[in-house]
């Protein structure tokens, strides 16, 4: 993901430009997102425990929307981790939201089909939010490389031999794919589990053994096996993301096409997640098909496991995995008779419009 939105921000990869240069600096990117989950982890689990509080006090009937919630949750959650605790404030978070939302709509869309192009009023509004988001990012880089603070992924790439204006380039990216996988990815997984009561109550009784009535740790989560598993399912029933790109290191062939060094390749992810050759009943939603090892190799093979793994995804992961060990342990999720929740498929998958879901205390 941060390989393509660089390209589609105009962005350089490299700090000089050359391959080695790139895979450095995407090394210093995903290390510093790591240090920052584990540095604030304890910051991941007051937000959640926040959203998980204010669902408890609703009463059984009253309709929950999942994407205005998690996508709060997200945006507080990266604002904070990425760009540090003055992002505590709702005013500025509500401002990063309002230009975050403008860019990425048309990242996702207007680029994608080429209409951006064609509209001078939209284009001016993408390129004022850009140069709006741009500026602020900066004055957070030269702020913190003032306060020489060691806890958020700006202070982390700050550290390294990046320029003031790559460092705002990969908090530019981290911000803007990590809220939005995030948010998608917490979304896609509620929705799904409210689907299935089965499903649920297999979370909670492994939830259960493994972490008691403790939160949830950093260390406890790769024990979380069919925890991983839900994700993973969600990840493919929702395709996710449904388009990946790379930079082709070396050149390459396909048939009789030579695809030059340094070309950006685009893998349409989407129609390889349920390509019934690879998966039996794709459209059905299963976490128990990711039991055989077969299925876990071919999900890896596309990239989703492992050291391929996107990191905006891998800080999705666990953004989910906290929610889901404190929602799952204290309420049941049901789904809203005859609602029917459509895909919009851009760079990231969401729901066309808001998604709705009833909670009740788990007794």
């Amino acid at each position: 993901m941060s390989t393509m939105l660089k390209s589609l921000l105009g962005y350089q990869s490299a700090m000089g430009g050359g391959a080695a240069e790139t895979v450095i600096r995407k090394k210093v990117y995903e290390n510093a997102i790591n240090n920052t989950l584990k540095s604030n982890f304890p910051l991941v689990l007051k937000l959640v425990e926040e959203l998980v509080g204010k669902w408890k006090s609703f009463p059984a009937s009253q309709h929950t929307p999942l994407c205005a919630h998690l996508l709060g949750l997200a945006m507080k959650t990266v604002t904070q981790l990425a760009l540090g605790e003055s992002f505590g404030d709702d005013a500025k978070v509500l401002s990063f939201r309002k230009n975050h939302d403008a860019i990425w709509s048309e990242i996702g869309k207007g680029y994608l089909d080429g209409s951006l192009e064609k509209s001078s009023s939209r284009k001016g509004n993408y390129e004022k939010a850009l140069s709006e988001m741009e500026s602020m990012l900066l004055s957070v880089v030269k702020e913190r490389k003032a306060q020489k603070k060691q806890t958020a992924f700006v202070d982390a790439l700050l550290q390294s031999s990046l320029t003031e204006r790559q460092v705002m380039e990969d908090c530019m990216v981290f911000t803007l794919a990590g809220c939005v996988i995030t948010a998608n990815l917490c979304i896609w997984a509620l929705h799904f589990l409210s689907t299935s009561e089965d499903v649920q109550d297999k979370l909670y009784k492994e939830l259960d053994e493994v972490l008691g009535s403790d939160p949830v740790s950093l260390d406890k989560i790769p024990q979380l096996r069919y925890c991983q598993q839900v994700l993973n399912e969600t990840v493919r029933t929702a395709k996710l993301t449904p388009v990946a790109a790379r930079l082709q290191g070396v050149e390459g062939k396909v048939d009789q096409h030579v695809i030059p060094k340094e070309t950006l390749v685009i893998y349409a992810l989407g129609v390889v997640l349920q390509d019934s050759d690879t998966w039996n009943t794709p459209y059905r939603f299963d976490p128990d098909r990711f039991e055989e090892e077969s299925v876990e190799k071919s999900f890896c093979l596309l990239g989703f496991s492992g050291n391929q793994t996107c990191p905006e995804l891998r800080f999705a992961y666990t953004v989910a995995t906290v929610l889901l060990s404190a929602l799952v342990r204290q309420l049941k999720l049901h789904q809203l008779k005859g609602h029917v929740v459509e895909v919009r498929s851009q760079l990231v998958s969401t729901p066309k419009d808001e998604t709705w879901l009833t909670v009740s205390r788990r007794r």
